[in-house]
């Protein structure tokens, strides 16, 4: 009886310790983890428009945080069984709500990263609130997303539309580009696009003559470029704000028809590296844009920018940028908090101060889980001042994370 007594407590203290390190001891996840490992979902434009701004060179972002976390922790991570699955949303809002119940539900994603398209973004973000699940938007621009349809289970990591609005509407009206023509694309990103932009052209003291929606995708601009400088007044300015290859096709379209040559100068709303590429930077030289980051920006973003150009490739864009900064943000709340429940994953997250290769003396905004941190304005090189392929980007100014993004929302109450 005593020895069976004695065996009893023994095995009982073994439960205990297992139990508090979890079911297969250090590094395996068990209690801790649902399921046993972390599943990393990116949710992307794989074959339209946005696939070379995002792509596969999200989930490529997404895996490189995956690996550094493994690295880092070792056997002292909650988890050293992390997958990264991906899925294409076609840039549809209807198929990015069934991809992420998808991710969600039978895949068994704990997050979702990335997520261009506002209209896809904004229907992701209702089903993480549906699911519970945590979701980390870098590739949308929309203010909906830490604005009326925020929630306690959605981050805004990268950029929206107020910081582009507030650094290129402005400071291309306070250079002279006094009144705008704006043509956007019809559908959330580029109604947010035209709602910030004309405010901020406004309160610079400039004036937006007209803007018209434009079909989305579309390869064929002729109608407004031949219209820009028809009208009364006629604009000093034509305001693109298109996307990915939407924009290559309106700029392409701007130069064949000598638009510019017609005294209506070009801005552009957003630009991405891949952008540059594809339209050619002898057509861009000199074009003022505002970014989240890039990749030639100092020794810190140089180096992961290398890393990744190494694994993929091509040189990264600002969205697959901030797509390793979110999950490493993730993981390392995963860790901090020791399981990967998305209520204790967010305390972690809330208030979290940044300052890594992407996101500069940032913080993680608790009041509406906006990420707010340095932007930057600046120019696209002539293809004579880049010092390597790929060099497209030149410095202005810093944009000081206070200044970048727009105060909280009064529309966003996150419970």
């Amino acid at each position: 009886m005593k020895r069976r007594l004695t065996m009893g407590v023994a095995a009982a203290a073994v439960g205990t310790l297992l139990a508090a390190c979890g079911a297969g001891g250090p590094g395996s996840g068990g209690g801790k983890i649902s399921g046993g490992k972390l599943t990393l979902g990116v949710l992307t434009d794989l074959s339209g428009v946005y696939a070379d701004l995002a792509g596969n060179g999200a989930v490529a972002a997404v895996q490189m945080a995956a690996d550094d976390y493994r690295k880092k922790y070792g056997d002292k991570a909650v988890t050293q069984k992390i997958d990264v699955i991906k899925a294409d949303h076609q840039n549809k809002p209807e198929v990015a709500n069934t991809q992420a119940r998808e991710m969600y539900e039978r895949k068994g994603a704990d997050a979702i990263f990335d997520v261009p398209t506002s209209s896809a973004a904004l229907a992701v973000e209702t089903v993480a609130a549906q699911q519970k699940k945590l979701y980390f938007n870098t590739g949308a621009a929309t203010t909906e997303l830490a604005g009326k349809s925020c929630n306690a289970y959605t981050y805004e990591w990268a950029y929206d539309s107020y910081m582009l609005a507030h650094g290129t509407g402005t400071q291309v009206t306070q250079q002279g580009g006094k009144n705008w023509y704006l043509i956007y694309p019809d559908y959330a990103f580029g109604q947010d696009m035209q709602a910030k932009f004309t405010p901020a052209i406004e309160g610079a003291g400039g004036r937006v003559v007209a803007k018209d929606p434009t079909p989305f995708p579309s390869d064929n601009y002729s109608t407004f470029l031949l219209k820009a400088p028809t009208l009364n007044p006629k604009p000093d300015v034509l305001g693109a704000l298109q996307a990915g290859g939407d924009l290559a096709n309106v700029v392409k379209q701007y130069d064949q028809f000598k638009v510019k040559d017609k005294g209506v100068k070009l801005a552009i709303g957003l630009l991405f590296d891949s952008d540059i590429k594809a339209i050619g930077a002898d057509k861009l030289a000199g074009t003022m844009f505002t970014t989240a980051w890039f990749w030639n920006l100092d020794d810190r973003s140089r180096a992961w920018a290398q890393r990744f150009q190494k694994i993929t490739g091509k040189l990264p864009t600002f969205d697959q940028a901030a797509d390793y900064s979110a999950a490493t943000a993730y993981l390392e709340a995963v860790q901090k908090a020791g399981t990967d429940k998305a209520a204790s994953v967010s305390k972690v997250l809330d208030g979290m101060p940044l300052d890594d290769f992407f996101a500069r003396n940032a913080t993680v905004r608790a009041a509406d889980h906006r990420v707010v941190h340095d932007a930057y304005l600046a120019k696209v090189k002539a293809p004579s001042e880049a010092t390597q392929d790929g060099d497209y980007t030149e410095l202005v100014r810093t944009i000081p994370a206070a200044q970048a993004f727009d105060k909280p929302s009064p529309d966003c109450h996150l419970g």
